[in-house]
C-alpha cells in the first residue's frame, strides 16, 4: 500500500463528527451570547473540526509526512473533547484511530526488477 488511505479516510470521516460536535457547541454559544456572555471559544470546535479534515486529506495526499499528520491527528482528537464535546466521542475515536493508524503507517515496497548488463562474449582480460 503506498498510501495510508484507511487512516486518512477515517480521519476526515471523525472530522465530520467533529464539526458536527462544533455546531451543537457553537449552538450553546448561542444560548451564552443571548445571557450576555459574548466568547469566541465555541467557534473551536468548527475550526478544529475543518483542520481535522485537512489532516485527513493530507494523510493521503502527502504520505511522507505521515508521522506529522498522525501527531496532529491525535492532538486534534484530544483537544476536540474541550472545544467540540469529543464530535459525540464517535469523532474523538475515529481520528484518534487514523492517528495511529498514520504513525503505524509503513511505505510498502515496490516490485523491482534489475537486469545486469553483460556482454557476450565477455571481454578477455
Amino acid at each position: 500500500m503506498l498510501r495510508p488511505i484507511a487512516a486518512g479516510v477515517l480521519t476526515i470521516i471523525g472530522g465530520l463528527f467533529i464539526i458536527v460536535g462544533g455546531l451543537a457547541f457553537a449552538l450553546i454559544g448561542v444560548v451564552f451570547a443571548l445571557l450576555g456572555v459574548v466568547s469566541g471559544v465555541f467557534l473551536l470546535g468548527l475550526l478544529l473540526g475543518l483542520l481535522t479534515i485537512l489532516v485527513g486529506v493530507l494523510m493521503i495526499a502527502v504520505p511522507a509526512g505521515h508521522t506529522l499528520w498522525g501527531v496532529l491527528a491525535i492532538v486534534f482528537a484530544v483537544v476536540s473533547i474541550v472545544v467540540a464535546l469529543g464530535g459525540f466521542l464517535v469523532g474523538f475515536v475515529l481520528v484518534l484511530i487514523g492517528g495511529i493508524l498514520s504513525l503505524r503507517w509503513r511505505r510498502g515496497f515496490e516490485r523491482v526488477v534489475t537486469v545486469e548488463a553483460r556482454e557476450l562474449p565477455p571481454r578477455a582480460g
